[in-house]
């Protein structure tokens, strides 16, 4: 279970990130956010944000034009 839930559903290419970006620093080490997204662009750019951040893509599905994300804050 996340620790918290972010809503990006209907928002483009780089709002998704920016608000997941946004919303980590919230959250301490370990802690989990998931993210939900229709952006199909989304799954390479949480991919690319994962790396770069150094937090841990921990899942990643699609379910009915529902991107759904779980990322561990490193």
């Amino acid at each position: 279970m996340a620790t918290q839930t972010l809503d990006t559903k209907g928002m483009n290419c780089p709002l998704p990130i920016l608000k997941t970006k946004k919303a980590m620093k919230d959250l301490a080490a370990g802690e989990t956010l998931e993210v939900l997204s229709t952006d199909p662009g989304s799954v390479k750019d949480m991919e690319a944000f994962c790396k770069s951040t150094g937090n841990t893509l921990l899942s990643s599905k699609e379910d009915g034009g529902v991107y759904v994300y779980e990322i561990q804050k490193g």
